[in-house]
């Protein structure tokens, strides 16, 4: 934590103002604290933090299966009730009920111009209008012409098409057509590698893609691998016409507006979907070997639809900004939640989502700003960004400024734990950090990955907004636990969603078992209706990973989990991620990586451990500014970016660091790496080192960085 409640700032002037400013919060609490009582009703808060939210429904010597207490709520009731069995009917269904609300938002792009920036370097830059909205009878109509226009182009019920775009309004109109035709769609991340979406493309055999503009150039490559493919439908860019030249002979490349076009004169008739029928095949982004398809039914989306609705309250007036990869199964029933419950989603990018944006011209507002969302998906590594940006701008802000908000802080943090918000607090010293993200945020839910305690508790604080973490798996349809909302605890995913068992199973290679004490802990094994149907053509993965037992189909994650008092789960561990060292001792690689991704110096890291040596060893992409700062510490001259990555003193420096907050992290000195390989590129998914929800792909970083590795042993 950035935060230090000990330190004490040097200027005495500072030290004076802050005594008085304490001193007025002391006399304000005492005159204001029977209103906050009164109002805010901090018991009530308490209380439903520590309820219990799960209970053991079975429990044997080498397991233990809880589920949620939870009673379904009127969305859950309604889908029930009117019949809502696959995501056909789901859209219809959202479209008779809130017919003229706005449903998809896309921001228009008034144009392109070129910004010189002080370097003198010139920048191609955005000139952004507002947003433009499709209501939901528009949504609903569009997919049905957008369906009909597939046929026409002889595309079949149950013959699969690939979806290889960005996330837009038109991924999920497209998606819906499909669906209104029982055409299962092939979604494959736009930042996987040219093999890896030929892969997909080649084993579910399909013969149209759909893509957008700024993806079409690739297939001018990647055709020669896929010898099905004989369409390609581009959805448009706002500014730029699409290049059609340079393309494999014989293949037809038809715009998105012109297939809606042909299907308002057509003349065929939806096939609506059976629930058993597949309605998404999803390839998981891979962060261990060959991408696999996993086939999602209309059952397994409605089933996770039902377990979202009773997790995540929804109020009138909610808006989500979307801007997560709709391939993502995490992103798409987050935002089909949001369709069925009338919330408008408003369309974003990285790009142009923050004033401070890339592409956001100068005097042009980033899309929260416009916007204005109320809730955000997000994946931790993009909350430890929010964390790290907040941290970075207090310490350059100057030390009154900086004392103040660190006091600001550690204020709010303390009533936070009693119960109670700081209304006045946010509205003078938080209210600069919520205006970033459109100032209404009132919830974050973070999925894909653990979210650090630390991160979790800082982006609670200065967004003053409820962080809500949950646990889930493309095989399970991103659903397995979601935290309450009114869970004050970090560091845990939450209990089991409506319609989930979690089982917990012995793993005596890692000596967890149910027996441990304080809490049980073992493998989660996921239960329900939301469990994947299997991995698409690979019947013995399948076999493997899934089981049916109790009369429902089961899930082994691989995760290690633990169960505590009120129901919740805590993830520990990760079957593939631990090592044995050469003395014996185990090492979790993911527990050790989440732990030093809290120290400020380290943007990601990922940690080798190699069962023939007594110690890990670390590949670490360094934050440019720390590391500068901790090269001037160190008495080093002055270097740019990649000199410093490279100079022994430095990885000295970096690793002595770690070494300091793995200690406060209690870490054992076994754990922490003996030695760094500093990065100066920063992991992306185009350069296929990360995934699409930003998780480590451990096997392609150690191949990557392999003589480095190697290097680091020798020393």
């Amino acid at each position: 934590m950035f935060i230090d409640e000990n330190e004490t700032p040097e200027s005495w002037w500072v030290s004076a103002v802050l005594r008085t400013i304490r001193a007025v919060a002391l006399v304000f609490d005492v005159l204001t604290f029977p209103v906050h009582l009164l109002l805010q009703r901090p018991w009530r808060k308490r209380a439903l933090s520590r309820r219990i939210k799960a209970r053991i429904i079975e429990s044997t010597a080498d397991s233990v299966t809880v589920r949620s207490i939870c009673e379904p709520c009127d969305l859950h009731v309604r889908l029930v009730r009117d019949g809502v069995t696959c995501m056909e009917s789901m859209l219809r269904a959202a479209a008779a009920r809130w017919a003229h609300r706005p449903c998809l938002g896309t921001r228009t792009v008034l144009g392109e111009e070129d910004e010189p920036q002080p370097n003198g370097r010139v920048f191609k830059k955005y000139n952004m209008g507002d947003y433009v909205w499709r209501s939901y009878i528009d949504v609903e109509r569009e997919a049905g012409h957008f369906a009909a226009g597939l046929r026409e182009l002889g595309c079949q019920p149950r013959r699969n098409v690939v979806m290889f775009a960005e996330t837009r309004a038109e991924w999920m109109v497209a998606a819906h057509g499909c669906f209104k035709q029982s055409i299962p769609v092939v979604t494959i991340y736009a930042t996987l590698g040219d093999d890896a979406i030929a892969h997909g493309i080649n084993e579910t055999e399909v013969s149209t893609v759909i893509t957008t503009h700024d993806l079409l150039p690739k297939f001018k490559k990647i055709l020669a691998k896929t010898p099905k493919v004989d369409t390609i439908i581009y959805m448009e860019d706002q500014l730029k016409t699409t290049e059609k030249e340079g393309f494999k002979e014989g293949i037809r490349i038809v715009g998105y507006k012109e297939v809606v076009q042909k299907g308002k004169q057509s003349k065929i008739e939806s096939v609506q979907p059976r629930p058993e029928d597949t309605a998404i095949v999803m390839y998981t982004s891979g962060s261990t070997g060959v991408p696999k398809g996993v086939v999602l039914s209309h059952r397994n989306m409605l089933a996770t639809l039902k377990s979202f609705a009773d997790a995540v309250p929804i109020y009138d007036g909610d808006m989500l900004m979307g801007f997560l990869p709709l391939a993502h199964v995490f992103e798409l029933l987050g935002e089909s939640l949001c369709i069925i419950g009338g919330v408008p989603i408003g369309y974003s990018t990285p790009l142009t989502m923050l004033d401070s944006s890339s592409k956001i011209m100068k005097g042009t507002k980033g899309d929260a700003t416009i916007l204005q969302p109320t809730c955000i998906t997000t994946v931790p590594l993009i909350m430890d960004r929010i964390s790290k940006g907040i941290t970075d701008k207090v310490s350059r802000s100057g030390e009154f400024a900086g004392a103040l908000f660190k006091w600001a802080y550690t204020y709010k943090q303390t009533w936070m734990k009693r119960g109670y918000d700081t209304p006045l607090l946010n509205r003078v010293v938080f209210k600069a950090v919520r205006a970033l993200l459109g100032g209404r945020v009132r919830l974050m839910i973070a999925g894909g990955a653990p979210l650090a305690p630390d991160t979790h508790t800082q982006v609670r604080v200065c967004v003053c907004a409820d962080v809500v973490a949950g646990y889930g798996l493309t095989e399970t349809t991103s659903c397995a636990t979601v935290m309450d909302p009114a869970d004050r605890s970090t560091g845990r995913v939450g209990a089991p969603t409506t319609g989930t068992d979690i089982r917990l199973v012995n793993w005596e290679e890692g000596n967890y078992r149910v027996t441990n004490k304080p809490f049980p802990q073992g493998e989660i094994v996921i239960g329900g209706d939301s469990v994947a149907e299997g991995y698409y053509k690979n019947p013995q993965k399948t076999r493997e990973e899934f089981i049916e037992a109790d009369g429902r189909r089961w899930f082994r994650s691989g995760d290690i989990g633990e169960l505590h008092h009120d129901g919740c789960i805590k993830i520990i561990d990760r079957k593939k991620d631990l090592v044995k060292l050469q003395a014996g001792e185990y090492v979790s690689l993911g527990k050790v990586e989440a732990e030093l991704k809290t120290c400020p110096i380290v943007e990601n890291i990922c940690v080798y451990g190699d069962s023939s040596k007594n110690f890990t060893v670390a590949l670490l992409v360094p934050n440019p500014q720390r590391l500068a700062e901790l090269a001037q510490r160190a008495g080093l001259p002055d270097m740019d970016f990649d000199q410093l990555c490279q100079h022994p003193a430095v990885e000295k420096a970096v690793v002595k660091e770690l070494a300091d907050h793995a200690r406060k992290c209690g870490l054992e000195r076994f754990e922490v790496p003996a030695a760094v390989k500093l990065c100066t590129e920063v992991w992306s998914p185009d350069m296929g080192l990360v995934t699409a929800a930003f998780k480590i792909k451990r096997k392609d970083i150690q191949e990557r960085y392999k003589e480095d590795i190697k290097r680091m042993y020798a020393s």
